[in-house]
């Protein structure tokens, strides 16, 4: 990932979203407050340099989430982008990408491939990897969670469910880096690692065809919807897709969320205490932390009232994801991180860490059960887990389409 970082003590370094400036513990930003109170259309400049108006209330992004008239089809002279170059919103064969019908299409095939019951199959291996990496922390050296454990869990978990050789991870996590920067990568780094990235993941393709078997990406070569199947490029962006959230995306969760857990110690101290508090603790980072990133782009197709005002037929807006889940009309005292906001039977009122509509992340319910078998086999293992340096020095990944700290120091009291 790019190097540029949010926090920087001696001054040196970049943040690609000059209007949202990081707080002193890093993004979210604190700029959200006053969009919600008194801006919530103002413009927005992205990292590309393109500036369109930027959604922020909770309830206009999920009204045009599910809006038939939000399409993602940015494909047109003078759109905007996220950043310069080719980049997520290119590829007119991502699912990412798709409207409906071509979207429905691939959705309803793919129905069957992500559901809980199949979550939860897969559910003791990770288990299985997660207490494996906890342990390893043990010993009250200073590391860094991301090397040693952030990145290896979903990388690892990734590999075994879709039968990608764990020798791999290098390369891929290569590319995603490439491809997901907005600083150190060029506009052709970003090309060429995307092209290579496809090229691995339509070897993987191949592979499997030729040798079936019972891994994700078997499932995903045999899913059908009556006599209609997923074509060969179609299978190859999946597989690209799939390998490019799996890790990238829950690696920077389990790096914001600890850092966030541990940034006020008795955080860290009710989950170890109660590790029955994973769950309700695993979706407040979802809603305080998110992916990473700070949204998606979608391009009107019709003219359409929100509470903010209106967004016209033809423009492109920025539906700030992270924005909404900070809502203070939705989350009382929002920027707060409360262990227990999500505890107990609710109802509570759903976070757009994955979206919501014909979107909503496809991968979510994996997601979600690795941090909580994350979080869990942490508490249990390293209960008296800290930081290894102040919170304020921690830095950030500032220029980049995810941000999470760079490095994080941790150590255990066994030192």
């Amino acid at each position: 990932m790019a190097r540029d970082t949010a926090h920087d003590p001696a001054g040196r370094l970049a943040w690609a979203w000059p209007e949202l400036p990081p707080g002193p513990l890093g993004p979210p930003s604190p700029a959200f407050a006053d969009r919600h109170a008194a801006a919530p259309l103002a413009a927005v400049t992205l990292p590309s340099g393109d500036r369109v108006r930027a959604v922020v209330r909770h309830e206009d992004i999920r009204a045009l989430l599910a809006h038939p008239a939000a399409s993602r089809n940015l494909r047109y002279a003078g759109a905007p982008r996220l950043v310069k170059g080719l980049g997520l919103d290119d590829d007119p064969d991502s699912l990412l990408n798709m409207d409906a019908p071509e979207h429905t299409r691939l959705r309803r095939i793919l129905s069957g491939t992500f559901t809980p019951r199949q979550i939860e199959g897969w559910r003791p291996r990770a288990a299985e990897i997660a207490a494996e990496l906890a342990a390893g922390l043990r010993g009250g050296d200073v590391r860094d969670f991301a090397e040693a454990f952030a990145f290896p869990l979903p990388s690892l978990i990734i590999c075994e469910l879709m039968g990608v050789p764990v020798t791999d991870q290098d390369r891929f996590r290569h590319w995603t880096e490439q491809f997901l920067s907005t600083a150190d990568a060029s506009a052709d780094d970003r090309v060429a690692a995307a092209l290579d990235f496809a090229a691995y993941a339509a070897g993987l393709v191949a592979e499997h065809r030729a040798r079936p078997g019972a891994d994700l990406i078997d499932v995903l070569v045999q899913a059908r919807d009556g006599d209609d199947r997923l074509s060969e490029d179609e299978l190859v962006r999946l597989v690209f897709g799939l390998i490019l959230a799996g890790h990238e995306t829950t690696a920077s969760q389990l790096v914001r969320g600890l850092f966030r857990l541990l940034a006020e110690p008795g955080r860290w101290a009710a989950l170890a205490a109660d590790p029955a508090l994973v769950p309700a603790a695993v979706e407040e980072v979802l809603r305080h932390e998110g992916p990473g990133g700070y949204g998606v782009l979608r391009r009107m197709t019709e003219r359409v009232e929100i509470s903010s005002g209106v967004v016209e037929a033809g423009e492109a807006v920025f539906l700030m994801l992270p924005a909404g889940n900070l809502d203070p009309a939705v989350f009382p005292d929002p920027d707060a991180f409360e262990v227990t906001r999500f505890a107990g039977d609710g109802p509570h009122a759903p976070h757009l860490a994955f979206g919501h509509g014909p979107h909503y992340c496809l991968g979510a319910n994996l997601a979600r059960m690795e941090l909580q078998e994350a979080f869990g086999a942490l508490a249990r293992a390293v209960p008296d887990l800290e930081l290894a340096v102040p919170a304020e020095s921690v830095p950030w990944v500032g220029a980049a389409v995810i941000h999470r700290p760079v490095e994080l120091p941790v150590r255990t009291g066994e030192r």
